[in-house]
């Protein structure tokens, strides 16, 4: 914690996410509007959206809803999804990249072929394609994410599984008759840890930004639930007249994401042993 403290960049990525989450744990009472009402003065006279000021701290939506009570909405979808469906996917990647690193020969060529072949498509297209074969919502766009981001922890966690099972200990401990459980989860699985925990908190990163992209392109987060995507989705016409209602909520998802990463990438220094002593 005392190396990761002196990260000034992780400290700030640190603060930008403890932000987002006290705003959307406390969304109920820190914002000012339901996120669906209506406001009856929430639209100009001809119509248009209000602009950030007064009564509307970020300026209201082409519906007249109050755009600050939406954003702390919308975090809660996407810290749902960001933490559910990469936990999921975490979970996913090291369960078949343990198993193929571990047990090798037939099984392992048959996961990590599987794993290649889910690398060849592209994650967006596949994520398109999940989500049109089932009706969007929360908990499908989740599931939808965790099916297409598994690889990469997949394919980590095998690399690594494949050279700890080859380490003098492994072979002792399988000269002294311990089992495979003992073998995995006391003595694999330890040295797992902080590559689990760098890639959990990476992953969060990417988990938001696809979940915002299949909001926008109207696979993701159904309206009226609010998401950051489909806020943007829902205003871009509005792009020229009132760029705010882009430019906000795009801003809060680039800043999540970049806190995710900078926190992330500390963490891979902080835990990473070759690089102890080093600044």
């Amino acid at each position: 914690m005392r190396r990761l403290a002196r990260r000034k960049a992780a400290m700030l990525g640190l603060a930008l996410i403890l932000i987002v989450t006290a705003g959307a744990v406390f969304a109920p009472w820190i914002a000012p509007y339901a996120p669906q009402e209506q406001m009856f003065d929430g639209l100009t006279i001809e119509g248009a959206p209000m602009p950030p000021g007064g009564a509307f701290l970020m300026g209201t939506d082409l519906l007249g809803r109050d755009l600050f009570s939406r954003l702390l909405y919308g975090a809660q979808t996407s810290l749902i999804i960001g933490v559910v469906a990469n936990g999921a996917a975490l979970l996913i990647g090291t369960l078949v990249g343990i198993t193929a690193g571990f047990f090798r020969g037939w099984l392992g060529s048959i996961l990590m072929r599987f794993t290649d072949l889910m690398m060849a498509f592209p994650a967006l297209l596949l994520a398109i394609c999940l989500a049109a074969i089932f009706t969007p919502s929360l908990w499908i766009v989740a599931m939808v994410i965790a099916l297409v981001n598994w690889v990469q922890t997949a394919r980590v966690i095998y690399t690594e599984t494949t050279a700890l099972a080859e380490r003098e200990f492994i072979a002792a401990e399988r000269t002294l008759g311990a089992g495979t459980g003992r073998i995995l989860f006391r003595h694999i699985l330890p040295h797992l840890v902080p590559t689990i925990i760098v890639w959990g908190t990476l992953g969060i990163s990417t988990t938001v930004l696809l979940e915002a992209t299949l909001s926008y392109l109207g696979v993701g987060v159904q309206p009226p639930t609010p998401s950051w995507g489909n806020i943007i989705f829902e205003n871009q016409t509005y792009f020229q007249a009132a760029p705010w209602l882009v430019f906000i909520p795009g801003a809060a998802i680039l800043l999540l994401a970049l806190a995710f990463n900078l926190v992330g990438d500390a963490l891979r220094d902080v835990l990473d042993p070759t690089q102890r002593g080093r600044e």
